[in-house]
């Protein structure tokens, strides 16, 4: 079964970053560093784009904004990964991960476990955030803690614990 936390996990992550990048001025978020997908802007485009394909292919909602496309803005993109976030929650707990479907790609048909691209939007959020964090980093701009230990300290899952990182 897949954990429902990590889709917890994704969104809060997902949103804590993209709540340092709403801070950032326009031209910041053009930055880009060596070994990242592209630009802050372009990667956070490419991440939500991706995961709301994933959801799609899941038997989810359509997809609602695409790399095809011009960037929408940071507001665009935090309300766009608050709702494919919480679907992707939601989906986490109510489809049967071990169920074959088949699917049509541009290169051709290809049958899958449901769970594949579920995990694979938890890999690809945090493929994706550790290029932007990358970026942040190299720019030294702040953008706070966002492994597991601070999300469950966010959430009071580790009371009366003192975490060592």
């Amino acid at each position: 079964m897949i954990s429902v936390e990590s889709f917890r996990y994704n969104k809060w992550a997902n949103l804590h970053l993209l709540k340092v990048c709403a801070g950032l001025p326009t031209e910041q978020l053009e930055l880009t560093a060596p070994g990242t997908y592209g630009s802050i802007a372009g990667t956070w485009l490419h991440l939500l784009s991706a995961e709301q394909r994933y959801i799609e292919s899941v038997g989810g909602s359509e997809q609602r904004i695409s790399e095809k496309k011009s960037f929408p803005g940071m507001e665009a993109l935090r309300r766009e990964a608050e709702r494919s976030g919480e679907e992707l929650v939601q989906l986490s707990q109510g489809i049967d991960p071990d169920v074959t479907v088949e699917r049509t790609s541009p290169q051709g048909r290809y049958r899958q476990k449901l769970w594949v691209p579920l995990v694979q939007a938890i890999h690809h959020g945090n493929d994706h955030r550790t290029h932007i964090c990358t970026i942040l980093g190299h720019r030294g701009i702040a953008y706070g803690d966002m492994d597991v230990w601070a999300y469950a300290e966010a959430v009071d899952a580790l009371a009366d614990i003192e975490v060592y990182r």
